[in-house]
């Protein structure tokens, strides 16, 4: 059990049958009155973002979220379908399930599956990711303006936007949670 008063971010809880992750919390004294702990949590099945307070005594059962790695195996039109290494049990999931955590990932790559009581509600990609870009227009020498961008087709049919002086069959390191390039490999 995990009392409001020891809430963090980050934290996975049961609020009311659902299962949470605490996105921010405040702890606040006001001068009359008790002390609460005012809240944002997001419900990680639905993607709900709620605000609440709770007395720092109120408890929650602790939610059990399992991350497994799986590896990403291909698509066949209505199903993504992934495969643990360790038991070679695959799983097929929709588009729903997956939204566009699979932007940047291509075929045979390393992800984290979430799971609730054996429910798959999430897939996490690697914070970073490589690949090499397949479509861009050519930077012109002058242009060197500060911070001057251009779009970038990569391996997987994304658009990043890149720095002027990187062109096509380079490779680049991507934040997959922001979609920003970061730099050339």
């Amino acid at each position: 059990m995990i009392s409001a008063g020891d809430f963090r971010n980050g934290v996975t809880l049961e609020i009311d049958g659902n299962v949470v992750q605490i996105v921010e919390f405040q702890h606040v004294k006001p001068g009359k009155g008790a002390a609460f702990v005012r809240t944002k949590y997001k419900n990680i099945i639905t993607g709900a973002v709620l605000e609440k307070s709770f007395r720092p005594t109120e408890k929650f059962p602790a939610a059990r979220i399992e991350r497994v790695d799986m590896q990403y195996l291909y698509n066949d039109g209505e199903l993504f379908y992934f495969m643990d290494n360790n038991t070679y049990e695959q799983v097929g999931l929709n588009q729903d399930t997956i939204g566009d955590a699979l932007k940047f990932i291509r075929e045979n790559e390393m992800v984290k599956v979430c799971s609730y009581n054996g429910n798959v509600f999430a897939v996490e990609p690697p914070l970073f990711v490589e690949l090499e870009i397949t479509e861009t227009e050519p930077g012109f020498k002058g242009d060197t303006a500060q911070g001057a961008t251009k779009p970038a087709t990569v391996e997987t049919g994304a658009t990043v936007y890149v720095p002027l002086f990187v062109d096509r069959g380079d490779k680049i390191k991507i934040d997959t949670r922001s979609g920003e390039y970061l730099s050339r490999v």
